[in-house]
């Protein structure tokens, strides 16, 4: 009989809560249980470490009984991020490699079926918990990159679990390799600049008026006035983001996987089509994901065409617009995700778009108008400023 422990974290909105993965082998009709509140994804790592180990040409305990419990055991578990430290934990208990090393650091990565280590979702947000703690952290090579943004962590980089293995064994001969950050990023992936719209004095100013006091703005005129390109050149008069504030920015985005290195440190803008629902919006799921209002945080959230969004998806966005966070509420846990971002909206005047054009005529009713703008609540816009 042989137990070995390893210690990863689950995702539970942006925190990342530990886990112990115990693997247990005894004598008995072979079997591979997996215990611990996992989900489809991770009961799935039975089959891709098997042919993982298999694979890298190490030995798989076929002929004993496998019991992997991940602990707490009322935690939620999703993704597939505990396939390193099942297999770590598998080949530990089977006297394959040196269980000491395990609890010097922490294990997150997934496996292929040959052995090789693919990145996982949430690496920032994992490193931002590790930070606190006295372990480093060992990842995929993607994933430790972004990691390794955190500034006093030990990071670690594997490509494949042999590399891991070959770390792992008693006469510690080799390392795992130091990961190193993203580099910063190159001028062309700068800000759209404002000095690049002709004329537009007005909304120039209000926009300027906007970045200084961090005000919700709403841009109104016909078609082809250019709202959406003045909005997209907000981001470009914030002022840069502060360290803390880039590395919760990207956390958040390192939590749907869409962290973009080349956008490290710049302030996010996010412009969803206006049939997003509101968990599209403000997030949601089982488990909860952030929304966009939370991928914008610390940027600009931009919805064109503010009327035709459905009614309930503009409701559900007063109360981040005034608290900066976002509480998705569940039967077993809640997540709270941040959302402090400057929402700019555009709107027509009109449905055809063209009330007040001196170039083209309305051929909307009166009663057509006011439906149109009744889409709008007075919450809402009393929460634009300008």
């Amino acid at each position: 009989m042989s137990l070995a422990t390893l210690h990863s974290r689950a995702l539970v909105g942006l925190q990342a809560l530990p886990v112990s993965v115990e693997v247990h082998l005894a004598p008995g009709l072979p079997s591979f249980t997996l215990v611990g509140l996992a989900d489809t994804e991770v009961k799935e790592a039975r089959e891709r470490v098997r042919a993982a180990i298999t694979s890298a040409g190490l030995r798989f305990p076929h002929d004993r009984r496998i019991t992997v419990n991940l602990a707490p055991a009322d935690l939620p578990k999703e993704g597939a991020r505990f396939d390193l430290p099942i297999a770590l934990g598998l080949l530990a208990a089977s006297a394959q490699i040196d269980p000491s090393a395990l609890d010097a650091w922490e294990w997150a990565g997934e496996l292929s079926l040959g052995g090789d280590l693919r990145p996982v979702r949430g690496a920032l947000a994992h490193a931002l918990a590790a930070r606190s703690g006295e372990r480093g952290l060992v990842l995929p090579g993607d994933s430790a990159a972004e990691a390794a943004l955190v500034p006093g962590l030990a990071v670690r980089q594997a490509r494949h679990l042999l590399d891991v293995v070959a770390a792992l064994q008693p006469d510690g001969a080799t390392d795992l390799q130091a990961a190193t950050p993203w580099p910063a990023p190159d001028d062309d992936t700068a800000a759209l600049d404002l000095s690049d719209v002709r004329g537009q004095a007005g909304a120039k100013r209000a926009l300027e008026i906007a970045a200084a006091g961090q005000h919700n703005l709403l841009l109104e005129g016909p078609p082809g006035t250019g709202k959406s390109m003045l909005a997209a050149r907000l981001p470009g008069l914030l002022p840069p983001l502060a360290p803390a504030e880039a590395l919760e920015a990207a956390a958040v985005r390192s939590l749907q996987a869409g962290f973009d290195p080349r956008r490290w440190a710049q302030r996010p803008f996010r412009s969803p089509h206006h049939s997003a629902s509101s968990v599209a919006l403000v997030g949601g799921g089982s488990p909860p994901r952030p929304g966009e209002i939370s991928m914008a945080h610390h940027g600009v959230l931009f919805l064109d065409e503010l009327p035709e969004f459905p009614r309930p998806a503009l409701e559900a966005l007063r109360e981040p617009l005034e608290t900066g966070r976002v509480q998705i509420a569940r039967a077993a846990r809640s997540s709270e995700f941040p959302a402090r971002f400057q929402l700019v909206a555009a709107m027509n005047p009109c449905p055809c778009g063209h009330l007040g054009n001196p170039l083209r005529a309305c051929r909307c009713s009166p009663e057509a108008v006011a439906r149109y703008r009744g889409r709008l609540s007075g919450p809402l816009l009393d929460r634009m400023d300008l």
